[in-house]
C-alpha cells in the first residue's frame, strides 16, 4: 500500500503527517526591533556563496511573532492547538549575485509543526519559550496599537533567557523596518547518513510571501537586552545601536520557493 503525507510520519491515509502540504496561511502580530552590531559577527553567519550586504552590513532585526496559521482547508483554525504558535527570529541581510536578500540566522518556536515547516523552508528552527504583550481594544489589561502603547517581549531556550525587549509606540510608520524586507536566502541542509559522506541535501534557496496584506505599521522606541547561554550564540550579535522598533499586524501566504545554488 502506498504511504501519503507531506512530511513524516507518512501513513496509508497521510493524516498523521506532521504538516500538510502548502500553501500555508499566517495571520499574526509582529514586534520588531532593529539594531546595529559588529558587521564581522554577521559575516561569520553567512556561508558561501553569500556575502555581507553592501549597505549597513551590521544591521540586525529581532522579531517576535504571535501567529495563527493553517493550510488551504483552514481546518486547523477550528482545532486551535494545531494553528497557534509563537516564534522569535533573528534576521540579517546578505548579497548573492548582486542582489540583496534577508536571511534568518536564528529562530525559536514553541510547536513541533513550526519546526517541521522550517526544515522544508530552510529556517534553522529550535524549540524555545516565546512571549509578547498582546494588544486589545478594551480594558486596562492590554495596550493599544497607538501612540503610547507599551509592549514587552521575552525569549528563552533550555531554561535560559536569551533576549528581552520593551517597545513604546510613538507614531505611524510607512513600514515595519528594512532588514526583513527582502526575499529570504536560506540553506536547506541534511548530512549524509554515511560517516564522512557528502551531504544528502545542501542547497541555497530563495523564498518569500506569495501573498501579503497588513495593517498600519507603528514605530517607536525600544530597549533590547541579549544574554549569554551555554548552547546559544545570539549574544554574539551584541547591540551596539538601536535603529528602530515597530509593531504591525500582517497576513502572509507561503507557497514554495526556488533553488538558487
Amino acid at each position: 500500500m502506498a504511504v501519503r503525507g507531506f512530511l513524516h510520519p507518512r501513513t496509508a491515509t497521510g493524516r498523521a503527517s506532521l504538516i500538510p502540504s502548502p500553501p500555508w496561511h499566517y495571520s499574526g502580530d509582529l514586534l520588531t526591533v532593529e539594531y546595529r552590531t559588529d558587521p564581522a559577527r554577521v559575516a561569520e553567519l553567512l556561508p558561501a556563496p553569500l556575502s555581507p550586504a553592501d549597505e549597513d552590513p551590521g544591521a540586525v532585526a529581532i522579531i517576535w511573532a504571535d501567529w495563527q496559521s493553517c493550510s488551504a482547508s483552514g481546518e486547523e483554525l477550528l482545532d486551535p492547538v494545531r494553528a497557534q504558535y509563537k516564534e522569535c527570529f533573528v534576521v540579517v541581510r546578505c548579497s548573492f549575485e548582486g542582489r540583496t536578500y534577508s536571511r534568518c540566522v536564528y529562530i525559536w518556536v514553541d510547536k513541533d509543526f513550526a519546526i517541521a515547516r522550517g526544515l522544508h523552508q530552510g529556517y534553522p528552527k529550535k524549540l524555545g519559550s516565546i512571549h509578547q504583550t498582546r494588544p486589545h481594544p478594551f480594558g486596562a489589561a492590554a495596550p493599544r496599537i497607538a501612540a503610547g502603547g507599551r509592549f514587552g517581549a521575552t525569549l528563552a531556550a533550555a531554561d535560559r533567557r536569551l533576549a528581552e525587549a520593551v517597545v513604546t509606540l510613538r507614531e505611524p510608520s510607512d513600514s515595519n523596518g528594512f532588514v526583513n524586507g527582502h526575499p529570504m536566502a536560506h540553506h536547506r541542509y541534511l548530512p549524509s547518513i554515511e560517516t564522512g559522506g557528502a551531504p544528502a541535501l545542501d542547497e541555497l534557496v530563495e523564498s518569500g510571501a506569495s501573498g501579503f496584506e497588513a495593517g498600519q505599521a507603528w514605530r517607536g522606541d525600544a530597549e533590547l537586552r541579549l544574554f549569554e547561554a551555554p548552547t546559544e550564540e545570539l549574544a554574539s550579535l551584541h547591540v551596539d545601536e538601536i535603529i528602530g522598533a515597530y509593531y504591525r499586524q500582517v497576513g502572509v501566504v507561503w507557497d514554495g520557493g526556488r533553488k538558487l545554488a
